[in-house]
């Protein structure tokens, strides 16, 4: 089983003026046959809030993967990808390149995500877009090779 965390980030979410449903998207997504949903969190568009919330997912919960929604636009309080960069040893830059590539055979505004991928440890940190049928896209995009990604992170090789 993959462990999966899910990190909203949404300031109307987290003061409870708006459902999640972009965060319920993901876990439709998630078949229980392969992924366990190991934690989940709303926090507002705070560069902090959303740093602590990938360290407690990556090292006190030790999810395999934290996908997150939200915040990766250009919007002034869109803070997501760097709040990710800065948690994590390594980027993974085919993952959002992957997403954008997909994402823009449906709507040319797919470039404008800022959208990035990395490792904590042995955590894949990956930035979903906020809009549900965008976060549909973009995961569609790569969750095929996610159980590849893990083994590689727990040394299992390519």
């Amino acid at each position: 089983m993959i462990k999966v965390a899910i990190l909203t980030v949404s300031d109307s979410c987290s003061k409870g003026q708006r459902e999640d449903v972009s965060g319920q998207t993901i876990r439709n997504m998630l078949s229980a046959d392969k992924f366990e949903i190991c934690g989940y969190k709303v926090v507002a568009d705070e560069h902090q809030s959303i740093s602590e919330e990938l360290v407690n997912f990556a090292d006190v919960v030790s999810a395999d993967i934290v996908l997150t929604t939200g915040g990766t636009g250009l919007g002034p309080r869109d803070v997501t990808p760097e709040a990710t960069a800065s948690v994590c040893q390594k980027m993974v830059p085919g993952l959002a390149e992957t997403m954008r590539s997909e994402g823009l055979k449906k709507s040319r505004n797919a470039v404008l995500s800022r959208a990035v991928a990395g490792i904590r440890e042995n955590t894949l940190i990956i930035n979903l877009p906020g809009s549900p049928k965008a976060v549909k896209e973009s995961l569609e995009a790569v969750l095929n090779v996610l159980d590849h990604a893990v083994d590689m992170m727990a040394g299992l090789g390519h």
